[in-house]
C-alpha cells in the first residue's frame, strides 16, 4: 500500500502514515500539493497530509488543497509532537549559531529558541527531517536542525536538546487522503465525523448564523469551524467544517440538503472514523 507524505524519511507525517495503515509503504514527496497530486494521479492509494497543530494553528494550505484537489478525506490521526536539537557529532549549545528546520516546528519551539538559542539565525526548511538531512550533509558544528529523535537516528546526528516544544501537550492532526471514487474501507469504529467546505449566500440576512444552525436543529455536533478567505473576493470567507456523523445517514443529509439551500457552493470532503490519539508508542484518550 503506497502512501505519499510530503518531506524526508524520518518526518512526523511518516509516522502518521504508519499509525493508520501499519502495514504501509510510505514515500516522501517535496510538496504538499504533491502529496494531493500522487493520490489524484493512482501513484498513490492514500496520502497524509498535516492539517492542524495545538500550539501553532491550522496549515492553512491543505485546507485550500482540500478543496481544489479531487480527493477526500478518509481517516484521521492526532500525535504528539516532540521536537529534538540535533547536530553533528561534536557539536554543542554554545557553538550553534544556526537554526533549521520546518515553520511549523520553528513555531511549536519559539520559547527555547528565544531563551537558548537567542542570538542564533532561524531558517525555514521544507521538512523537519529534511533540514536534519541538511545537516548530516554538511561537515560544520555551527548548524543544527530541529527535527523528531528518529531522524537523528536516521541520519547520524546528536541530540543536543529534548522536548523543545513550548507546551507538554503538542499535538498534530494528520489526515489521509484517498481518491475521490476510492470504496469505503469498513470500520468498526462507530463514531464517525464529515468534513464539509461551504460558502454562504451573503445575501440573506445572517447567513452564516442559518448555516451553523443547520446542525444545531438536528443535533449534530460541530467539532471544528475553520474560515478561508475566498481568492479573488476580499471580505468573503469559505468556512470549513468538521461535524458529527456519517454522510450516509439521514439526519446529516438531510442537515446538508438544507445548507445547500443557503449556500452559493458547498463540497464534501469525506466521512471518516473519529481518529486514535497517540502519545509517543501508545495510544491514549483524547488530549
Amino acid at each position: 500500500m503506497k502512501i505519499a507524505y510530503q518531506g524526508e524519511v524520518g518526518a512526523f507525517s511518516e509516522e502518521a502514515a504508519k499509525r493508520l495503515y501499519p502495514s504501509c509503504n510510505p514515500y516522501g514527496v517535496p510538496s504538499m500539493e504533491d502529496v494531493f497530486l500522487a493520490v489524484e494521479s493512482g501513484q498513490a492509494v492514500r496520502g497524509i497530509i498535516p492539517i492542524e497543530n495545538s500550539l501553532f494553528g491550522s496549515v492553512h494550505i491543505n485546507y485550500d488543497h482540500l478543496r481544489q484537489h479531487d480527493v477526500k478525506i478518509a481517516g484521521e490521526v492526532k500525535l504528539r509532537i516532540r521536537h529534538y536539537l540535533m547536530a553533528k557529532k561534536g557539536a554543542s549549545l554554545e557553538t550553534i549559531t544556526h537554526v533549521l528546520s520546518h515553520p511549523q516546528a520553528l513555531g511549536q519551539c519559539q520559547t527555547f529558541l528565544k531563551q537558548h538559542l537567542g542570538s542564533s539565525e532561524v531558517t525555514p526548511t521544507y521538512d523537519t527531517a529534511g533540514a536534519a538531512k541538511l545537516i548530516a550533509s554538511g561537515t560544520s558544528l555551527a548548524r543544527a536542525a530541529i527535527a523528531p529523535a528518529r531522524a537523528a537516528k536516521q541520519y547520524g546526528l546528536d541530540i543536543l536538546a529534548t522536548d523543545l516544544q513550548s507546551h507538554v501537550k503538542n499535538y498534530t492532526r494528520f489526515l489521509a487522503l484517498a481518491p475521490h471514487d476510492a470504496p469505503r474501507m469498513d470500520s468498526d469504529k462507530t463514531k464517525l465525523k464529515t468534513s464539509i467546505v461551504f460558502e454562504p449566500q451573503y445575501n440573506i440576512p445572517g447567513a452564516l448564523f442559518k448555516s451553523l444552525a443547520v446542525f444545531f436543529l438536528r443535533d449534530l455536533d460541530l467539532y471544528k469551524v475553520e474560515s478561508r478567505p475566498l481568492i479573488g473576493r476580499p471580505g468573503y470567507y469559505l468556512f470549513y467544517l468538521d461535524v458529527e456523523g456519517d454522510i450516509e445517514h439521514p439526519r446529516l443529509q438531510r442537515a446538508l440538503e438544507h445548507l445547500q439551500e443557503i449556500s452559493t457552493d458547498l463540497k464534501i470532503l469525506g466521512s471518516y472514523p473519529v481518529g486514535d490519539t497517540w502519545d509517543g508508542s501508545n495510544q491514549i484518550a483524547h488530549p
